[in-house]
Parts: structure tokens; sequence; C-alpha cells
């Protein structure tokens, strides 16, 4: 009788033959950094620095005290599986979108450039009601929101057919759309689709691609601040198709560093009178941000992770009257090269004044384009595994994650932990699979 495979075995065997499409909608400088990051790798030219996907070790949950790299836990794709494509409304191929969005040093595109060139965006959706700083010049022609979705799945089905994919992950990685709270066409399938078809003013391009991606069994994954999957009808929708959702708001920079912080003030009983926040940058992202109404969209995502750590409720002396503040400035000469600067105003023993101050120079899209790998990775394992819906797990890459109810976790380590248990249990679960 021949024994089953390992899964370490198995997953060899599986990887050899999978391709994974990973279609971004928005090939700005996130999008951009990304797949030519990707294509630094596998040249040799550069190391995966911050995607755990690539590097992190975890323990062997068949051989206690081993630890095996976690792609190989996950049978995950290897990186030249990986096949890029998107949408854009600014035109160009992705060299020239990595070129205008100037975050990678012009010498190391020229190398890439023959692989970059191949990527041409497809043409995209654009509402200017939703993104009142941004001009759309390579445009759909479709201007009903359902004759929309439907030019968008066509595109789905062709990248995935031309490419002979296994899977496509699909991820929203334009701009911040402008604020707004769920509403009534939000709430079912039908209604959702009849609003659609009434172009609706309620419904955002991202929730446009959204609904076309769960339609073509897509996981999706929302980068950015605004509602797109978390809402009920896609949730709903999501189970039905058997997919995986997960959202939103990249954490990288300033928000990073506060759920690192935060959570050893509040474990050390340190009381805290103030937290005041200050960002610049000059990309893109800051141009649309420089707009008040998308602004809202970030400030209620930056806002919440204070909030939930620190539990005002069950601390009420310590944490019920802190003045939290988050600015951020439009400054065109920084480029993508964030930097933000924090006041944190502690109240020690005997009701002593402190203060910490932190300066931290970031690069945006450095941080935020491992991220991506990492979701679209976990998402694509988790989609296999068998997991629909919300992946509440997968909070650990968000400033504001998605949760299916209730307030969602903001503490780094606490949601690392969750996130370890969740790989655990896919490892598991992909195992049956593969020797079933």
């Amino acid at each position: 009788m021949t024994e089953p495979l390992r899964w370490q075995d198995k997953s060899q065997a599986e990887s050899e033959n999978a391709r994974v499409g990973i279609l971004l909608a928005g090939m700005g400088s996130i999008a951009t950094t990304l797949i030519a990051g990707v294509e630094a790798v596998k040249s040799g030219l550069a190391r995966p620095f911050g995607a755990i996907t690539q590097l992190m070790q975890i323990d062997d949950a068949e051989d206690p005290g081993q630890k095996v790299p976690l792609a190989t836990y996950l049978r995950l794709p290897q990186l030249d599986q990986l096949v890029f494509g998107g949408w854009d409304i600014s035109g160009g191929n992705c060299y020239e979108s990595a070129v205008r969005a100037a975050v990678l040093d012009r010498g190391l595109l020229e190398q890439l450039r023959p692989a970059l060139e191949k990527i041409q965006p497809m043409p995209g959706i654009h509402d200017p009601r939703f993104l009142r700083r941004t001009e759309g010049r390579k445009l759909k022609p479709e201007t009903n929101k359902m004759e929309q979705a439907e030019a968008l799945r066509a595109d789905i089905r062709e990248f995935r057919r031309r490419n002979g994919l296994q899977d496509v992950v699909v991820m929203w990685c334009g701009s911040t759309e402008v604020f707004l709270t769920p509403g009534p066409a939000h709430q079912g399938l039908k209604i959702f689709e009849t609003a659609l078809r009434e172009n609706d003013p309620s419904i955002a391009p991202s929730m446009v691609y959204a609904y076309a991606a769960l339609q073509e069994g897509c996981s999706f994954v929302n980068a950015t601040p605004t509602l797109t999957v978390d809402l009920p009808v896609m949730i709903d929708l999501a189970k039905a198709k058997g997919c995986v959702i997960s959202g939103k708001d990249l954490k990288t920079g300033q928000t990073l560093l506060k759920t690192i912080l935060a959570p050893g003030i509040k474990q050390r009983m340190l009381g805290l009178s103030g937290w005041f926040s200050m960002n610049i940058l000059g990309n893109q992202d800051g141009a649309v941000l420089d707009d008040p109404a998308a602004f809202r969209s970030k400030e209620e995502s930056k806002l919440s992770v204070l909030n939930q750590i620190l539990d005002a409720g069950t601390y009420p002396e310590l944490y019920g009257n802190v003045s939290h503040q988050v600015k951020i400035n439009y400054y065109p000469p920084r480029g993508d090269n964030k930097e933000s600067w924090d006041t944190i105003d502690l109240i020690g023993w005997l009701g002593y004044q402190m203060q910490i101050k932190v300066n931290f120079l970031c690069r945006d899209s450095i941080l935020a384009a491992p991220l991506l790998l990492d979701l679209a990775l976990l998402s694509y394992a988790a989609q296999r595994a068998g997991e629909s819906g919300v992946q509440e797990w997968l909070g650990f890459f968000f400033k504001s994650p998605q949760v299916s109810a209730g307030q969602p976790q903001h503490d780094l380590s606490l949601q690392f932990q969750r996130l370890e248990q969740t790989l655990h249990r896919l490892a598991q679960q992909l195992r049956v699979k593969a020797v079933v």
C-alpha cells in the first residue's frame, strides 16, 4: 500500500503546476512597486524584506521543534508562478507608471524594463464624485455601473483564460475614495444589482470592481480605507461564491508604530492625556487626501486604532480623556517618502507628566508593497483551503481590519498570535485536501 504524500512533498508537486493571477485595480505607486519588486527578487537583484510569505519560518506542527518556511508550509506559489495584470485610469504601461511614481531607483527600473513593459493595464472605471482630485484618462466606454461590472468580469475571464491561471486574486489599490457610510443599496444582492443598473450614486467604483471579482470567484483585498467590501452585500456574496475578502487600509508607517507602542503603554498601566500625529507626503495618495472628503475616510481608519487598543471603557481614569489628533499634509517635494511626527503625552506615577516623541522617515510604497504580496498569497491559500467570507485573521496587515461582527482587534501582538494560529489551521486543511 502506497503511503500518502506528506504535505511537504505534495507541496512541490502542486506548486510546479499552479499559476496564480494578481489583478490590481489601480496601477499607481504601490502596485508598480509590488510588481517591480517581485521582478527584482526573481532576477536576484534584491531581497523580499517585509514579506512574511517569503521570509517567515514557522513551527512545523508535524515535527515539533523544527521550523519550516511559511511558503512551504502553506504550499504557496513561487514568485515566478505569479502573473500580474490590472486596470488603471491614468494610461501607460507598468514601466511608465513606475517611472511616474518615482518610488524605485531609475537604474533598477531600467534593468526590469522589459518585464514591466509587457504589463499593459486595462482601461478602468472612474467616478469623479468619489475621486475629485484625480482625472480619468483611460476609461472603459461603459457609463452604466452594471455594464461596467460586466466589462470587468469579461476582463477577469480573459485574463484567466489567456494565462492559464488556476486562481485569480483581485486587489483594490486605487486612491482613497470620499467618505461613505453604508446605505440601502448595500444591504442585499438583488437591491445592489438593481442599484447598479440604475447608476445609484452610493455605489463607488471600488464596489463595482469588488462585485465583478466576487461574481467571478476571485478572492478580493481592499488595500484602502474605503468601504468597498465592508458591506452586507459583499460579505453575503463572498460566502455564496466561496471567496475570501479582507481589508481595509494597509498598516504602514505611523499606524504600524501606534499598534506597537500603544499596547506597551497600556500594559504598563501608564496614563495618556494626548497623542498628536502629523504626516507629510507628496505622492498621489497625498494629493487625493488633500481633499477633506477623502481624508475623512483615512481619518476614521487612523483614529479607530488607538481607541480600540486603549479601551477607555475599562480604564476611564487612564484613557477616558485622551486628545487624539491626526493631520496629513500634502507636500509635493517629498514624493513617496513620507515623514511622520508623533507627540505622546504620558501620565506616570503620582500624575507626573512625561513625553515620547517619534520621528519616522519611511517610504510609503516600500512598506505597502510586501503587504500586498502577503495578502495576495495568503488569500489564495485560504480560499484553496475552503475558507470564505471575511478573513479577520488578516487584520494583522490592516489599519482598520474588517470583521464580521463586533470591533476589530488592533494590538499587533494579539493580531500576530491569531495570524499564526490560522496559518497552522490552514496548513492542516490543505494537507487533508492534498491527501484526499
